[in-house]
Formats: structure tokens, C-alpha cells, sequence
């Protein structure tokens, strides 16, 4: 049974002036994600970024919870932290964190980003997500890595063992193994096509165009169901085009927030 998660033990990192950007990561990785992806952006805006549950420095949760259960544990944070309207920016589990909660709460989101995400996975990947929970309780997500990097960046540039890949890899190398299984149970289990219709804040969706098949049909899923959402490709990249194309990412995001 999902659980509530606390805010407690949880820190919001801000960084910079201007209107709130909340920044959510994806699975394995941690709140440090974004500030490669988004350097300079702190100039413009006050970056709003925080460690899901059993990632980065936040405390492993006692047990299952769902998209639902992050998307109110957002709230909280921002109630806690005394922010009001922010834009929304989410990749991958984020951007599933995002979509629920611009549904949920379209009072507090004034620009939502959902960048390589989905609103459901498909039947292959609820099994793969099964799959890798085992393993990464099994055998730790240090395990998974190969397989892993070669869904987040294209060959050429996993060669080139930049800063982003080497962050991308020491954060699975030290990832709790039932931190990542949790957060892929809750993955698995979601399913937010109907908060598509009930988002009102503009939207942007981006993706990288060498993603795996079923991201790029999620993309245009997205942009055609979210009402007047823009869709926009960063390449070459793929899962994790954000840090592969970055200065494109934020030229695409500066034109977009307000």
C-alpha cells in the first residue's frame, strides 16, 4: 500500500534571482542533474531542485509509494519553503511527477516542461521496470550501468566520457539498490493519460530524438493531448538529451519561460 511521504530530511536547493523554476530529476541520478543542464539559467530565474525519495541525500522511504505520493510531497515542499507559483520542469520520473502535479494543482503552475517522459508506460516496459527492481535489489544498480548508459546517451557521446557521463555513472554506482527499485515500482504502476486534459498551464514537451521508440511516441502523445503544448527535439541525443544537448536545452527553455 502507497504511503505519504514527509518532507522531513528533504532540502530544497535554491540557487539564483528571478521567478521560481522547480527542477525534477530523473531515476538514479539526484538534484546535481541540473546544474549541468541548466548552468547559467540562475542569472534569470531562482532554480528550485530537491533529491526524490532513496536518491541523492534523501532518506530511503519505509516503503511503496506512487507518482501520486512525489507529486504531494512536492507540495509540501514548496509549502514548507513559503514558494507559491513556480514553473515546472521534470525529465523522465519528473516529468511524470510534473504532469501530475500541474493536473492536480493548475492553480500553482505558471510553464510546465516535460522533457523524455511519458504519461504510461508500455506493457513490455511495466515488465522491464519489474525486472529491474529485482535486479537492483539483487545485485545493485551498479550492476545495471552498461545497459543503463546505453539508453541515456548515443554512442558518440558516451566515447567522449564527458563531465555529464561521468556524473550520470557515479550516481548509479552509489544509487540505493531499493531506493531505484521503489522508484521503478512506482513507475511501473502509473498511469496519468487522463490528467493530460485537466493541465492548463502552457507546455513544452522535449525530447531527444534517438530516445527509445516508445519515449518518442509518448512525446507526441503529450503534445497532441496537452492543450496548445509545443513539442521541440534535441539531437543528436537520447534518454538524457537534456545533458547531451544542453546549451540547445536551454536556449529552448529561455524562449519558453516567461
Amino acid at each position: 500500500m502507497a504511503q505519504t511521504l514527509a518532507s522531513d530530511g528533504i532540502s530544497l536547493h535554491r540557487r539564483g534571482h528571478g521567478p521560481p523554476l522547480v527542477l525534477l530529476h530523473c531515476l538514479g541520478v539526484d538534484h546535481r542533474l541540473w546544474d549541468m543542464a541548466c548552468a547559467g539559467l540562475e542569472r534569470d530565474f531562482t532554480l528550485l531542485a530537491y533529491d526524490f525519495p532513496g536518491h541523492g541525500e534523501a532518506p530511503l522511504p519505509a516503503g511503496p509509494y506512487g507518482i501520486a505520493q512525489l507529486s504531494a510531497q512536492l507540495e509540501t515542499l514548496l509549502r514548507r519553503e513559503g514558494v507559491a507559483r513556480v514553473s515546472l520542469a521534470g525529465i523522465s520520473l519528473g516529468g511524470l511527477v510534473a504532469q501530475d502535479f500541474a493536473a492536480r494543482r493548475p492553480d500553482l503552475v505558471d510553464r510546465l516542461v516535460l522533457i523524455d517522459t511519458t504519461p504510461r508506460y508500455t506493457d513490455e516496459m511495466r515488465g522491464m521496470w519489474a525486472q529491474r527492481a529485482a535486479q537492483a535489489r539483487q545485485a545493485g544498480v551498479r550492476a545495471l550501468i552498461p545497459g543503463l548508459l546505453d539508453i541515456w546517451f548515443t554512442k558518440e557521446f558516451l566515447a567522449g566520457n564527458s563531465d555529464a557521463v561521468r556524473y550520470v555513472r557515479g550516481c548509479f554506482e552509489v544509487c540505493s539498490g531499493e531506493g531505484y527499485a521503489l522508484a521503478c515500482e512506482a513507475l511501473a504502476a502509473a498511469d496519468l493519460r487522463e490528467s493530460a486534459a485537466r493541465i492548463k498551464a502552457p507546455a513544452l514537451v522535449v525530447c531527444g530524438d534517438q530516445d527509445i521508440p516508445s519515449f518518442l511516441d509518448s512525446a507526441r502523445w503529450l503534445a497532441a493531448n496537452i492543450k496548445g503544448a509545443r513539442l521541440e527535439w534535441l539531437g543528436p541525443a537520447r534518454h538524457c538529451s537534456i545533458l547531451e544537448q544542453p546549451a540547445a536545452f536551454r536556449k529552448i527553455l529561455r524562449a519558453f519561460l516567461p
